[in-house]
């Protein structure tokens, strides 16, 4: 089972660590430690390998780090919200609330990534050039990574979807044409290309005796291949979803109940009956909050029949909503930017129905299933 940690912030922006990244760091300083080092420098002492090699790991996935900071820097400039970066098995992703609205800005953001790549691979290669001659594993180091960055810059500006030069490609073409489905539709398509390439060589690997490379290749191929049909299905869905309302989702019908009811009437009453898992508190026909079944839980069991909802729910001026009048759209980028299953939807203070991220998805499966 995967699980992700937050190891911290940078420039405000939560860092996490997919278990999968453990994984991969584990090969890196393995494949570092008892074959890169040990051939290239065979004169080190074993445990120097693995010193330098646990340590070139680091600063590897360090660089990667660095490589999402400046995609999620520059979206932060122009205007866009990041949830956090995961780093994963296959390097690291910058999650972005939403998708940029403008072909400038996806080819700004695309183009920060391996520009901070180069600019790590420089400063790599310099203290390659400072050290070489007087401290062996410093300068060692630095070479490695000056070459790994070089080739992770390199690599992310091939013109396939989703990569960054697959997203500097869609920008392009979506400047010039100013339709986002045909240049996602022509990005993806020489993404899906590439990841068939990839796939090629790693089968062709795996046949001259190259086992672990060859399979990393192809499972590189297959990763990039699954990406590009997903970012193009993404794109389709979205336009699917723009003429779509809230008002046509909602759930008119739906079970309030007033801030003064205890937590133990709540779950008697209502949790356990209808088996939803909030619901809006509302008192003379304005909307007060909302109590979910998470915030029950943090409340001591024994201390449920004394403490009323107005007391742990989450408060209107806490609350995230949407109007009638809104587009489908506009209810995934809330549910996916607050981290929440439902949205009040509210006249004011004034509730006038709940729509659940349930909602969008039996949308979407009847349209699939209506081929439409």
């Amino acid at each position: 089972m995967r699980t992700t940690w937050s190891i911290g912030r940078a420039f405000g922006i939560e860092i996490k660590v997919d278990s999968s990244w453990l994984i991969v760091f584990g090969l890196v300083t393995w494949s570092l430690a008892r074959s890169y080092f040990p051939e290239e420098y065979p004169s080190w002492e074993t445990w120097l390998h693995w010193a330098i090699g646990a340590v070139t790991s680091i600063l590897f996935f360090a660089s990667v780090l660095g490589h999402e900071l400046a995609h999620s820097l520059v979206a932060i400039r122009q205007g866009e919200k990041v949830r956090g970066i995961t780093l994963f098995i296959f390097g690291g992703v910058a999650e972005l609330t939403e998708e940029p609205d403008r072909p400038a800005k996806e080819f700004l953001m695309a183009l920060a990534g391996p520009l901070a790549s180069l600019v790590i691979a420089a400063f790599f290669a310099l203290l390659w050039l400072l050290t070489r001659n007087f401290f062996e594993p410093v300068s060692a180091l630095g070479r490695y990574l000056a070459t790994i960055n070089g080739s992770l810059a390199l690599f992310n500006l091939i013109p396939g979807f989703p990569l960054d030069g697959g997203r500097v490609l869609r920008a392009v073409i979506w400047g010039i044409t100013e339709n986002l489905r045909l240049a996602t539709r022509a990005a993806s398509g020489v993404g899906q290309a590439v990841a068939l390439l990839f796939i090629f060589i790693g089968i062709l690997q795996v046949s001259a005796g190259h086992w672990i490379n060859g399979l990393w290749i192809a499972f590189i191929g297959w990763f990039l291949n699954n990406a590009a049909l997903s970012g193009y299905r993404q794109v389709v869905m979205r336009d699917m979803l723009r003429d779509v309302q809230v008002d046509d989702l909602k759930a008119a019908t739906y079970e309030a109940v007033g801030p003064d009811l205890t937590l133990q009437k709540l779950v008697d009453d209502y949790v356990l009956r209808r088996r939803e898992h909030a619901y809006p508190v509302v008192e003379e026909g304005q909307l007060e909050g909302i109590i979910c079944l998470h915030d029950v839980k943090a409340v001591p069991r024994e201390k449920w029949e004394a403490t009323p909802v107005s007391e742990v729910m989450t408060p209107w001026e806490r609350l995230h909503t949407v109007s009638a009048g809104d587009d489908a759209n506009t209810v995934l980028s809330r549910l996916g930017a607050h981290d929440v299953h439902q949205l009040p939807v509210v006249e004011g203070r004034r509730l006038i129905g709940m729509v659940h991220r349930s909602d969008v998805i039996s949308y979407l499966q009847l349209r699939s299933t209506l081929g439409a």
